[in-house]
């Protein structure tokens, strides 16, 4: 079904809940830290430059952004997180309408955490897994930018991310992803397929 995320489009934003569109079929939710690349795994995985908007200036995504992959099934780009310049009262704004989404979306059906695996598990991705675990969705967790760590050093930063969150007994999965070199495409569309029920 890889093929199909290749057709996804653009369908609305939301800057508050009372814009969220009705509650349909499945959604998948991609978050992370304002500069963990978050935009290019989306628009890499979709094979689309440009449906993520990718900026320069972190923080730049302030609304909750749908992308229709079919009549039944929606990818979610969430608000950045985490960027020391956004004024606390945005921050804080962003945090309560993360929380509320993914505890009050019926929709959803799981979560992609994008991390700079340079920069794993920071203070906002450890809320957002929490967040997740209490809502008890499927938690998917992309290492970005592997290509800027030697292969050894990646997985032995992916093996130490397994292991604090295993301390934290936190169910996920993890895979190694470069939007630069492709890395992990066809592993991010196999977990996109088991999670919208394509296989």
């Amino acid at each position: 079904m890889n093929n199909i995320y290749h057709q996804c489009q653009y369908l609305c934003s939301a800057h508050l809940s009372s814009q969220l569109p009705p509650e349909h079929g499945s959604e998948i939710a991609f978050a992370g830290r304002s500069n963990a690349g978050k935009s290019s795994a989306i628009n890499v995985i979709t094979r689309q430059k440009a449906l993520a908007r990718v900026s320069r200036t972190p923080g730049r995504t302030q609304s909750i952004n749908f992308f229709r992959v079919d009549d039944s099934r929606c990818i979610v780009d969430l608000p950045g997180y985490g960027y020391a310049k956004v004024p606390d009262n945005i921050r804080r704004k962003w945090d309560k309408t993360l929380e509320r989404f993914l505890s009050k979306r019926q929709s959803l059906c799981g979560l992609f955490l994008v991390m700079d695996i340079r920069h794993p598990l920071q203070p906002g991705d450890w809320q957002l897994i929490n967040w997740t675990a209490a809502s008890n969705l499927a938690l998917h967790i992309l290492l970005t930018k592997a290509d800027k760590l030697s292969k050894g050093a990646a997985k032995q930063r992916m093996q130490q991310v397994v292991q604090q969150l295993e301390q934290q007994c936190i169910n996920a999965t993890l895979q190694l992803f470069s939007a630069h070199t492709h890395q992990g495409i066809d592993d991010a569309h196999s977990m996109l397929d088991t999670l919208f029920g394509f296989k």
